[in-house]
């Protein structure tokens, strides 16, 4: 049996990161949409939406990892860790940010792309590298 670690570059500290036989995955960036995109029928007019990185600021001076501190809306999360098998993951937010008022849809990926993220009217504090969301699945197709 292959360990889930396998399909898997960029954890942050795998001890940690694994629970129950799944992985956590971590924020590496999160982006808020500053241009909006466009969506047609045929596809001949796709736009990409413009991104920017929200930023992070330290709460101390000696912190070693600064705090995402998002309002309530709309962002998009990228993972630190990246797929490396031909593998398709099912994620779904873990249970620490769905009671801190944020969530993200359960995703099925064949790549760890970007992720819409929700939070609440009255925002989130996300720090760099905190866990987010957990890989409750991985399938290779037949």
């Amino acid at each position: 049996m292959t360990d889930i670690t396998d399909h898997f570059t960029g954890t942050i500290h795998e001890r940690t990161q694994i629970n129950n036989g799944h992985l956590d995955l971590t924020v590496a960036e999160i982006y808020e949409i500053a241009e909006p995109g466009k969506v047609d029928f045929g596809g001949g007019e796709l736009e990409s939406a413009g991104i920017q990185t929200v930023g992070t600021k330290k709460k101390n001076k000696d912190d070693d990892y600064g705090w995402y501190s998002l309002e309530g809306g709309q962002y998009l999360l990228e993972y630190n860790e990246e797929l490396i098998s031909d593998a398709t993951v099912t994620t779904q937010p873990r249970t620490e940010l769905i009671t801190r008022g944020a969530f993200h849809p359960t995703m099925e990926m064949d790549a760890l792309s970007l992720v819409p993220l929700s939070t609440g009217g009255a925002g989130i504090d996300i720090k760099e590298n905190a866990r987010v969301s957990t890989v409750i699945d991985i399938s290779r197709e037949p």
